[in-house]
């Protein structure tokens, strides 16, 4: 088992981190991920994009500081850093969770 490089606590921004949810992409997988720790290949489910690009969006969302992933031969488990997102920005991340289930299916 490995890790990726990620961003300490202290260094996570909040410009970087708005910037990371900016995509609709991603805040589909911020929203997925949310409900359950996540492994790259099953969120194709609603979410249309090559692999490549779901990998940039992934990389995106980590080096903002918003996920963390563990490498596992050849899976990589995915997860949210919410205890550090809430104590870094207190309630950010209910806010965005919950208008995101607010907004009506498309």
């Amino acid at each position: 088992m490995r890790e990726l490089p990620h961003p300490p606590a202290d260094t996570i921004r909040l410009a970087q981190v708005l910037h990371a949810l900016s995509d609709e992409a991603r805040l589909e997988i911020v929203a997925r991920l949310a409900e359950s720790d996540e492994t790259c290949a099953p969120l194709g489910d609603g979410i249309e994009l090559h692999k490549s690009t779901l990998s940039h969006h992934y990389r995106v969302l980590r080096e903002a500081g918003l996920t963390h992933t563990t490498v596992v031969g050849r899976t990589r488990l995915i997860r949210l850093r919410r205890d550090d997102l809430d104590e870094l920005f207190p309630g950010l991340l209910d806010a965005v969770l919950h208008n995101l289930a607010a907004r009506p299916v498309r």
